[in-house]
């Protein structure tokens, strides 16, 4: 099989590049800095959500699922620089050419980490192929929004719509899968400030495992599953995760038990 490599990522206000872009000294305290550009961004737009080139890459987590199995962890060790966490997601995509799926990933994800990948120097040659040393690449890359190397799942369900995307945390709980655990991402900034990165993780880990559940509900949609082998695939998931000795994962399961439904 093709190998999968669904993944999510959380970040923080780039604190340094704020600093760099404004002009403002290293003795104003990070939670300053960005609170100031919070304020200006709302007072912009209505909203505090900064530009995609002002985030920083906390953490990325990947479901990966090939003919070994299902797996499911975050790149790197928990004080891993980012430079470090970036180069190891697209050193996955040079070394496995996966299938990539995400949430969003096309609107969000992938323009951080291309940005986060720029500015550190970080290669990633088989993820901007679009031909030249791989034909099959001319028809089908990572790039385009209409090809299926990345299949941004949000935008693909809504038919490319804006106006139609809805929540994953949202879409996961209506198929009977259990979402989101009481950290959304407007939560991972004042996390990262109280030190607590290992829930950061810990939430994005279970999130990228929401979208993998999501994008297996859509190859049953399509009939590229079977009802046998879906059935088969969300055994593989709960044994596999059920294997892993870690609080997230054991309230995962649970709350699965609490809303399975007899599709799910």
């Amino acid at each position: 099989m093709i190998p999968v490599l669904v993944f999510d990522i959380e970040t923080i206000p780039d604190v340094a590049g704020l600093r760099a872009l404004n002009g403002i000294a290293a003795d104003v305290p990070d939670a300053e800095v960005a609170a100031q550009a919070f304020a200006a961004r709302r007072e912009k737009t209505g909203s505090d959500f900064l530009q995609h080139h002002l985030h920083r890459v906390a953490a990325i987590s990947c479901v990966f699922r090939d003919d070994e199995g299902f797996r499911v962890r975050s790149l790197g060790a928990s004080d891993a620089v980012e430079a470090k966490l970036v180069q190891d997601f697209y050193r996955v995509v040079d070394r496995y050419t996966p299938q990539l799926v995400s949430w969003n990933g096309g609107g969000f994800d992938l323009p951080v980490l291309n940005y986060r990948a720029l500015i550190h120097g970080v290669t990633a040659s088989r993820f901007w192929e679009q031909g030249d040393e791989d034909r099959d690449f001319k028809w089908n890359n990572y790039l385009s929004r209409y090809h299926t190397r990345h299949l941004d799942l949000m935008d693909h369900l809504a038919m490319y719509t804006g106006r139609a995307n809805a929540p994953l945390d949202d879409l996961a709980k209506l198929c009977g899968f259990p979402g989101k655990m009481g950290v959304d991402g407007s939560q991972v900034w004042t996390l990262y400030q109280e030190g607590r990165l290992a829930e950061i993780r810990d939430y994005c880990e279970t999130d990228v495992v929401n979208t993998y559940l999501v994008y297996c509900r859509y190859l049953l949609m399509r009939g590229q599953l079977t009802r046998e082998a879906y059935d088969t695939e969300m055994s593989l998931v709960r044994s596999s995760l059920a294997q892993l000795d870690a609080k997230h994962w054991r309230e995962y399961l649970a709350l699965w038990d609490a809303t399975h439904t007899g599709t799910a």
